[in-house]
């Protein structure tokens, strides 16, 4: 989400006039688009601010410094009073009108937009940072109410795309040779719950639902490939996994996060779902699509977790098979309501917590990617390894990053089969065959 907004931006300061500097020492506006969800990533945000604001103070003015993203939502008038030496603080939802923004900066003003707004259609271009893949948000913001979360502070309520408006983009996106798409969303599955209307067969679902959209754009010439993030375990249902089966360019990976193995833990988090239910999903994805890669993302030392349920967190690992998992030690966050319980759990339990499970999910990975190897695989070849001469990469549909020998610049962009020789838990070695 938070690379598609930079891409937002970009592309509407490139509009204007704009041109990206190589180095941040040679630049006019330094925009630090930032992330809230853990406190160290906010941390480094202070921390490159303070060399900008010295470098501004050094050189009396000439530069803008902006901050955008959730950090900027969360903090908001805070920020000028630390680092009074900003121009621009601006929510995400701003993202497409940092040109407007800039334009006060430039009348004298120092800047606060960080209130929620109806987010409108971009009118600029994204800057994509590849001109392979390419992000394209369905869905704005966030309706839960995850008790460890600033998401929904931060990025405001939900807001869905028209679904025309989607497929326009993706139709541009074709025509200018992009080959992959990954629609992007806080909760993907929860789309189109706040488009007017119901569906005409009289199931009395809503006129637009996620696998309606994945149905309404499926056919875009020239995308090859499209995948999707992030899902929630509450939107998601059995007939999306049988559209994205039945559909050839769905890609077979899934991320859905779990964030604990635990009911009583996620009934405190208030997911809205239990480890059953998650576990009723994860079978329908393999009934349907075996060898399809699921990711999840987990947060261990929520405050009052015990070592049992902890456990449960390393079984629910264990016993679904994830190709990966992104771990994370629970962080209080300003304004959740579990920042502010009194059962926290120490510093040490937790990165010990952290560690055990990190080598359980290696360990599960390095198992569950032994399934492809001595087979085929179809990968769409992002360029050369830049690490190694004369070798390719690219991606197979269940996002496994595989090496191979050959010419990445002549064959970026294509499609090609590569035998599997050897796995790793996150990488997939072979050779081209025909």
């Amino acid at each position: 989400m938070n690379l598609a907004d930079s891409e937002r931006m970009a592309g509407t300061l490139e509009s204007v006039g704009y041109v990206c500097a190589e180095d941040a020492s040679d630049a006019d506006v330094i925009v630090y688009n930032t992330c809230s969800i853990r406190d160290k990533a906010e941390q480094k945000v202070y921390s490159a601010l303070g060399k900008q604001a010295k470098r501004k103070r050094s050189n009396m003015g000439g530069l803008k410094i902006v901050l955008a993203g959730c950090v900027a939502a969360q903090e908001g008038e805070t920020l000028l009073r630390r680092v009074p030496e900003l121009d621009l603080v601006m929510g995400p939802h701003h993202a497409n009108r940092i040109d407007q923004l800039l334009e006060q900066v430039d009348q004298g003003s120092q800047v606060m937009a960080v209130e929620p707004i109806q987010i409108a259609e971009d009118i600029a271009v994204p800057r994509r940072d590849s001109d392979l893949t390419a992000w394209v948000n369905v869905i704005h913001g966030c309706n839960e109410k995850c008790t460890y979360c600033v998401v929904p502070n931060t990025r405001g309520v939900e807001q869905s795309r028209a679904p025309e408006a989607i497929r326009r983009e993706m139709l541009a996106l074709g025509e200018a040779g992009y080959k992959e798409v990954t629609l992007l969303g806080q909760n993907i599955d929860a789309y189109g719950r706040d488009l007017p209307g119901s569906a005409e067969d009289g199931s009395g679902r809503r006129a637009w639902t996620f696998t309606d959209l994945l149905q309404h754009v499926h056919d875009v010439p020239g995308i090859e490939r499209i995948r999707f993030a992030t899902s929630h375990p509450r939107y998601f249902t059995e007939r999306l996994v049988r559209a994205c089966a039945e559909l050839p360019k769905l890609c077979e990976f899934f991320h859905i996060p779990f964030q604990s193995g635990d009911n009583d833990i996620l009934r405190e988090m208030k997911r809205g779902y239990t480890h059953e239910r998650y576990r009723r999903i994860i079978d329908n994805i393999r009934r349907h699509m075996p060898d399809a890669s699921v990711s999840g993302d987990a947060i261990v030392g929520f405050p009052g977790e015990t070592e049992e349920q902890f456990e449960m967190t390393c079984a629910l690992v264990r016993e679904v098979g994830f190709d990966r998992v992104n771990t994370a030690a629970y962080s209080p966050r300003p304004n959740t309501p579990a920042a502010e319980w009194p059962n926290q759990i120490a510093d040490l339990v937790k990165m010990d917590r952290l560690n055990r499970l990190n080598r359980i999910v290696n360990d599960v990975a390095e198992e569950r990617a032994q399934r492809f190897l001595n087979h085929d695989v179809e990968v769409l070849v992002e360029g050369p390894n830049p690490r190694k001469s004369g070798e390719a990469v690219g991606r197979n549909r269940q996002n496994k990053l595989v090496f191979f020998p050959g010419d990445g610049n002549s064959m970026k962009g294509q499609l090609v089969n590569v035998h599997v020789d050897m796995v790793h838990a996150y990488t997939l070695f072979g050779h081209q065959v025909a």
